[in-house]
């Protein structure tokens, strides 16, 4: 049974929660945490008369139960809300950033994380423009300079970008990049090989290669995240726009990005 098919025989049940107000925020609140019967009335703005109702019909459809006078989740309720919560959270993130989207290769991000774009809401989109011609790379390596750890995936790489990692590397700060095929062999190139030739022992520094085209380009510390993708046909890698956030949530999708890559990549010193 496909997804459309799970929909016609459960579109009924569904529908009733997503087109009703107080059903949708019941759930959400209490994906929260538990929730007495008078804070509910605060949280949504409506009576005791319009909640009760309510609150017995996902009594009944076991989502919801009550524990003296609050009123808790199910696990299955718990699943339930969850799923709600991500699908607005996702929802909100393409629509706060479409320009974005809809301008850059979203193929280059694997499947798995696509699923979590939801966790980069906290997030805003720089770009370069008038006399900020060089806004995105002077906040990425702004963010280098203030990491105690740095994970990348470098889809390009520059004499200035690599001055930058090789400097945090010198200072003892744990560096991990992962680049494709072309930037590895860029790096075997002056000026790039003999600034990897200093950084080879140095044990707080790794670079790895997948064989295989990245089509991101991705910055992660322990305090930032900063993402670059391809323009829309894929074949321009878009330097003059990126997505910024401080968020926890964006810096671990982040995180999850280059661990998703480093499992495909191989390891190697440049020797």
């Amino acid at each position: 049974m496909n997804n459309f098919e799970i929909y016609k025989k459960m579109g009924d049940d569904v529908q009733t929660i997503y087109r009703s107000r107080l059903l949708t925020e019941i759930l959400l609140s209490l994906n929260e945490g538990s929730r007495k019967l008078s804070q509910l009335r605060e949280i949504t703005g409506s009576t005791s008369q319009a909640l009760i109702p309510k609150l017995r019909k996902l009594e009944v459809d076991h989502l919801i139960e009550t524990k003296g006078r609050e009123y808790f989740l199910t696990s299955a309720g718990k699943i339930v809300a969850s799923g709600i919560a991500d699908s607005f959270v996702t929802f909100w993130t393409i629509n706060k950033f479409k320009h974005f989207w809809i301008r850059h290769y979203l193929e280059g991000i694997p499947s798995p994380l696509l699923k979590e774009i939801g966790c980069l809401y906290e997030s805003e989109v720089l770009k370069d423009r008038g006399m900020k011609i060089l806004n995105v790379y002077n906040n990425q390596l702004k963010m280098l300079k203030e990491a105690d750890h740095i994970y990348g995936i470098s889809s390009v790489v520059t004499e200035v970008y690599a001055d930058a990692i090789s400097e945090r590397v010198k200072e003892g700060v744990p560096v991990e990049l992962i680049v494709p095929l072309h930037v590895a062999e860029e790096l075997k190139r002056s000026p790039y090989l003999k600034k990897i030739e200093a950084l080879k022992d140095y044990e707080n520094f790794k670079l790895m290669v997948m064989d295989e085209d990245i089509k991101v380009g991705l910055i992660v510390t322990d305090k930032r995240l900063s993402l670059n993708l391809y323009k829309k046909e894929g074949i321009e890698y878009d330097i003059s726009t990126g997505l910024f956030s401080f968020d926890s949530k964006a810096i671990e999708w982040g995180e999850m990005l280059f661990w998703y890559c480093k499992g495909k990549a191989d390891f190697t010193k440049f020797q």
